[in-house]
């Protein structure tokens, strides 16, 4: 399960503290497919990389199947992001000079053997390429992929190490409709197979009535639409 309690991010300014989160809570169990919508600056963002444990909240807490990751060093942090967190960004963020296969391969490069996830990285990779339909495109560069070759590059890639968790930024955000409909199902296909904690931020009203969870962010707040 994920856990929020009571989560607040503040940053300081030359007029003194500028709120971006205020009192948010959420829970989120395995299977689970959150959408969380809002439009640009409402803090949805900040709230997915607090999630994802790349930004420290400065007060509440966040746990991850009742381990907190901000109790943990830097480096033990680090690994703990690897081993449990999957991340896909509305920039796909793919290596260019690396193959399509590559970049799929790129967490693994830096989890331990043993760790869940290591073993046949390679046969993994390609399995999950398949899935998300970019079998035949294993040694093409992102240079020669359409945007939504890449992004489904970018899911393979998140999926990599197994993780609990998957959270995702505007996904769909530089795709066009025809492109953003498959991603968005590829996403719930694939959560729906292996059971993972899914948290989508998006300002596409299409893509969130797509999930049987939604949220908004209002203020810095998260409350439920209607509420």
């Amino acid at each position: 399960m994920l856990k929020v309690s009571a989560l607040s991010k503040s940053y300081p300014t030359p007029r003194g503290e500028l709120s971006i989160l205020s009192n948010v809570s959420l829970s989120v169990e395995r299977g689970d497919a959150v959408a969380i919508m809002g439009p640009s600056g409402s803090g949805k963002s900040t709230l997915l990389y607090i999630l994802g444990a790349l930004e420290r909240p400065s007060s509440g807490s966040v746990t991850l199947d009742g381990a907190d990751p901000f109790a943990l060093g830097e480096r033990e942090q680090a690994a703990f992001r690897n081993q449990h967190v999957g991340f896909v960004f509305q920039d796909h963020s793919l290596l260019p000079q690396c193959s399509v296969l590559e970049n799929v391969l790129t967490p693994t490069l830096a989890a331990p053997p043993g760790e869940k996830g290591a073993g046949d990285d390679d046969a993994r990779a390609r399995g999950i390429l398949a899935q998300v339909g970019l079998g035949e495109r294993l040694d093409h560069r992102p240079g020669e992929l359409s945007g939504g070759e890449k992004q489904r590059a970018a899911v393979a890639r998140a999926l990599i190490r197994n993780p609990d968790l998957l959270l995702c930024d505007e996904p769909t955000g530089n795709l066009d409709r025809v492109a953003a409909d498959a991603v968005a199902s590829l996403l719930l296909d694939l959560h729906a197979a292996r059971k993972t904690m899914l948290v989508v931020v998006t300002h596409s009203a299409a893509l969130a009535e797509r999930f049987p969870v939604r949220y908004e962010m209002s203020d810095g707040r998260l409350v439920s639409p209607g509420s």
